[in-house]
């Protein structure tokens, strides 16, 4: 036999999602793309903006020397200096391009930090329901998830929370906007958790990172706000990519960004790109760091996704599923009519 037998455990348990995308491109094939709807990964249906597209053809029509060569492992200068402008701007706060490092979309940003703070055997906190690939990225460092149970609201639970931190509890990993219930946590909610990890933190004697999948955080609806998480805990670092909200997941670009408050920063960050090497990314790609360079601010039409998701939810709405109406994302998790 060619795989492990934990591989062969995790495949059986977690390749369903991916399974039915790539069962999905065969029935297109078969019945034709306006006869299949496809409702398995987060694959957005939208195109990239107008603003990607002329950026692109800019940068590959570009023939300065170097431009397709390896940079520093943390990425471009001149990217991480724009995406440090932009989250200035957007927090207050005074990053610099020594707090941001370029990579491999949101996924690979995720593991990197993974990689770099885990240690075998600690425990990461995970909120149910969650993207099923973390489980899976936890593990890939050693690391123990934790998972804890949100409220019927999908929120998490403080108290809960509390319950669950342990002096093994080295990271809480937050999704918001979520994957898959398109809930956003509120100033109220991140505040509590920030303000518990401090309580626990100098209970134990320990360091707990708060790391924030931001990956859909332009993707919020009727009027909500995503606060960004760096003013809640001097420890957190924010994983997130542009997949969504420049509509390119296929083309793995994304970024780390460490609060430029956390006293240890600067040993964080050389681990980070450390283990951005080591892991095998290098990098993220030489082309999409050149383009997102100047889009810092761009997006694709967030109103279509709302007439999405008003469509949706008002169907299932009017067929009797009950459901918490997504503020964010583009998901919507519907409670089965079929009990556990």
């Amino acid at each position: 036999m060619a795989l492990s037998q934990k591989l062969q455990k995790q495949m059986a348990e977690g390749g369903w999602i991916r399974k039915m995308f790539e069962d999905g491109i065969a029935l297109k094939k078969k019945f034709g793309e306006s006869n299949v709807f496809d409702l398995s990964l987060g694959n957005p249906v939208m195109e990239p903006p107008e603003a990607f597209r002329q950026e692109l053809r800019r940068q590959v029509n570009d023939l300065s020397p170097g431009m397709h060569r390896y940079m520093p492992n943390a990425g471009y200068p001149e990217t991480r200096a724009a995406v440090a402008a932009h989250l200035t701007s957007a927090t207050g706060l005074p990053f610099t391009p020594n707090e941001i490092v370029m990579t491999c979309g949101a996924a690979g940003a995720i593991n990197v930090v993974l990689k770099t703070v885990v240690e075998a055997g600690d425990e990461v906190i995970v909120f149910a329901p969650f993207f099923v690939e973390y489980v899976y990225y936890i593990d890939n460092h050693q690391g123990l998830p934790r998972i804890v149970p949100t409220d019927d609201q999908f929120v998490p639970d403080l108290r809960l929370l509390g319950d669950n931190i342990t002096p093994k509890t080295r990271a809480v990993l937050v999704n918001s906007p979520n994957n898959p219930t398109g809930v956003v946590y509120g100033h109220s909610i991140l505040k509590g958790i920030g303000d518990l990890l401090g309580v626990k933190e100098r209970q134990y004697g320990t360091e707990i990172f708060l790391i924030s999948d931001e990956v859909y955080r332009r993707l919020v609806y009727d009027g909500v706000e995503c606060p960004y998480v760096f003013q809640y805990h001097p420890r957190t670092i924010v994983a997130t990519s542009y997949s969504k909200d420049l509509a390119v997941p296929g083309e793995r670009i994304g970024y780390i960004a460490v609060n430029p408050e956390y006293e240890g920063r600067g040993e964080l960050i050389n681990g980070l790109v450390f283990c951005n090497r080591v892991l095998g990314f290098v990098n993220a790609p030489a082309l999409m760091q050149h383009v997102v360079q100047g889009l810092q601010d761009a997006s694709v039409d967030v109103g279509q996704y709302v007439k999405k998701r008003d469509l949706l939810y008002n169907g299932l709405a009017e067929m009797g599923y009950s459901m918490v109406k997504p503020t964010g994302a583009f998901y919507i998790f519907p409670k089965s009519p079929i009990e556990d």
